[in-house]
């Protein structure tokens, strides 16, 4: 018996990724690589946003053991590392609170001098907190219709090579109708990340700008007053007395 052996073909698919990209015109082509440049710096920033989220989370736990147990506040900023938020927060609060003097600051009282400084470095935190979100909000709203316009352009075509062939065979319509369909869907994938990875970071940054605003006004409850204002922790009710015996 003779042994046969099945020949194999390769079919390379002629509706993908590279087709597209061979077979696509130059409105095609740099429809493509705003979307693919989109998707890459908003994976950027979700990836730094999330790295500075975790060195404040971090700091602001190094702060709450380190910080409010040393003896005098120069040793507490002592404690914290350098070109930690914290420290530089807890540095303009005491340079505030120690050069209130001058005929520029004679009309302003301490407390609203040392709030005024913190605050403004506060506000410079969160400026780098949110840096970059609103580009993702941007992508998130914009993709999908950047895919849109290729899915158009693409339709187009289908219609061009129609109307050239003059018959609506499937050879001649499937080629442009799967390059719409491709635009669609990667404006889909770049605007999904973005718009979850913004709410993501916005959720998170809630939780950093909390604790940071709770050690700033500890901070200047300790440089107005001296002492570290606390919450006091809830009591249990105390029960009733008993009447009186008669």
């Amino acid at each position: 018996m003779e042994n046969t052996e099945a020949a194999t073909t390769v079919v390379d698919n002629p509706y993908g990724l590279g087709a597209l990209w061979e077979q696509g015109d130059f409105v095609a082509k740099g429809t493509l690589i705003i979307m693919v440049i989109m998707s890459l710096t908003s994976w950027y920033v979700i990836i730094m946003k999330y790295i500075d989220q975790r060195k404040l989370m971090a700091s602001a736990k190094t702060a709450e053991q380190k910080f409010w147990t040393a003896s005098s506040i120069r040793e507490a900023i002592d404690r914290l590392p350098k070109n930690d938020v914290y420290r530089a927060i807890a540095e303009d609060g005491l340079r505030a609170s120690q050069h209130h003097e001058g005929r520029l600051t004679d009309r302003i009282d301490l407390h609203e001098w040392v709030t005024m400084s913190l605050q403004r470095s506060v506000d410079g935190v969160n400026s780098v907190l949110t840096g970059g979100l609103p580009w993702l909000a941007t992508v998130g709203s914009t993709a999908p219709f950047v895919g849109l316009f290729g899915t158009v352009w693409g339709i187009y075509h289908a219609l061009v090579a129609i109307g050239v062939s003059g018959q609506a065979s499937i050879d001649k319509v499937a080629g442009p109708v799967g390059e719409a369909l491709i635009m669609t869907a990667i404006g889909l994938a770049v605007a999904v990340p973005a718009v979850m990875g913004y709410n993501w970071l916005i959720r998170r940054n809630k939780n950093v700008q909390e604790e940071l605003s709770n050690f700033t006004s500890d901070l200047h409850a300790f440089l107005v007053s001296g002492a570290r204002v606390a919450v006091p922790a809830p009591t249990a009710a105390a029960p009733a007395a008993a009447p009186a015996k008669k």
